[in-house]
């Protein structure tokens, strides 16, 4: 899945807001291993590390996510 880093309209660093898992699984509605298991088939956007323990996922990248998701099963009706 692509990152925002680089590509033309990337908000300013400033901008960026960062979920935890559990934010993450209220947006997506998934549980935590299938999160992780769409991480590492590269179809769900890759965490971030903030520490030796502890991850997050930034926000922009879950929504576009999400509306990828909607576009695709919106084309198949």
């Amino acid at each position: 899945m692509k990152s925002l880093m680089g590509e033309v309209g990337t908000p300013k660093p400033t901008e960026y807001r960062l979920l935890r898992l559990d934010g993450v699984k209220e947006r997506t509605g998934l549980s935590r291993s299938l999160i992780y298991q769409l991480v590492g088939e590269g179809r769900f956007p890759e965490q971030i590390h903030l520490g030796a323990r502890s991850v997050a996922w930034i926000e922009a990248e879950v929504e576009d996510w999400i509306r990828q998701k909607i576009r695709e099963s919106r084309s198949q009706i």
